[in-house]
């Protein structure tokens, strides 16, 4: 791809019933490859969920496949847009989830909270009588949250169910809203509270992404970045790059304070991660980061990055 101006990045996922996923993965992966589309799709007996980036002609190849899928006939997804692309390479994996609860029989086909459209989120938050729940986990959470948001401080989505279980008094007869990356955890999550009893529970349709792409900065009720599972790191209003990097140790999007930190040596350590690791770790790190920048210094990506 020769304009980098051109990469589109699309998030997508859809609960659907995939009898038999593994029969999916050979044929989608092999559009995905012809069409140099890079990044990661999750398949499962629930659905889809992924995040690829390639041209507008792979992308909409790729999409039409998925179409075709069982269920995905209107699957939706956020695009956006970025300088260089931000995948090294394609993975089409199998899994139990295609977004990792740990709860079985959940399903945001049968029972979900209500849908509250972008243009409408402000002024639900806004509402003293509504609790707003950020569903992501916490190194996610600390670049950029809702205004008034509660963090549940989770290291990730299978500890969710055990917080709101601890809550579930705290919620009784209260509006619930959650929100997430691009929509797919707020599925489950608000499944699960309804499921639990809690009875008027929202959730951010399209989640963060949709919300920072058509929600102008000066009305918004965001602040910072959102993270995103690629090379971008974060994104801002209207979904533009944010500024963070990430510590290639621990994967934790770090800040400019941070990449000064004296505990910060690219591709080795930083703040967050400086103090769990051993010698022998950062040597075998600083090893991988030599060969990162040899293959730079080459024109080419090291798959190991």
């Amino acid at each position: 791809m020769t304009d980098t101006d051109n990469i589109i990045v699309a998030a997508l996922y859809r609960f659907a019933v995939f009898d038999k996923p593994e029969d999916l993965r050979g044929p989608l992966a092999t559009v995905a490859c012809h069409h140099d589309v890079k990044g990661t799709l999750l398949l499962a007996r629930e659905g889809i969920n992924g995040t690829i980036a390639g041209s507008r002609e792979g992308i909409d190849a790729v999409l039409a496949h998925i179409r075709k899928l069982p269920g995905c006939a209107d699957i939706e997804h956020k695009e956006s847009r970025a300088p260089e692309m931000p995948f090294n390479r394609l993975k089409v994996r199998l899994k139990r989830e295609i977004v990792t609860m740990g709860i079985e029989d959940i399903d945001p086909n049968q029972i979900v909270g209500t849908y509250v459209e972008p243009q409408d989120w402000n002024d639900l938050i806004s509402d003293p009588d509504t609790v707003v729940i950020d569903t992501r986990n916490d190194y996610e959470v600390s670049i950029g949250t809702f205004e008034g948001a509660v963090d549940p401080d989770t290291r990730s989505f299978r500890e969710f169910p055990d917080w709101l279980n601890a809550r579930h008094n705290e919620l009784a007869g209260k509006k619930v809203a959650m929100f997430c990356t691009g929509g797919i955890r707020c599925e489950k999550a608000t499944a699960y509270a309804r499921q639990a009893g809690v009875n008027e529970v929202y959730h951010l349709k399209g989640g963060i992404l949709k919300y920072l792409e058509l929600i102008p900065r000066e009305q918004s009720k965001w602040h910072g970045d959102c993270f995103v599972f690629d090379e971008r790191v974060s994104v801002g209003h209207g979904l533009e790059p944010g500024n963070h990097q990430l510590c290639r140790a621990c994967r934790m999007p770090l800040t400019t304070r941070d990449l000064e930190s004296d505990m910060y040596e690219e591709g080795v350590s930083c703040s967050h991660c400086h103090e769990t690791r051993t010698d022998q770790d950062r040597a075998r790190f600083r090893q991988r980061q030599h060969q990162i920048m040899l293959a730079k210094a080459r024109g080419e990506k090291h798959l190991g990055d």
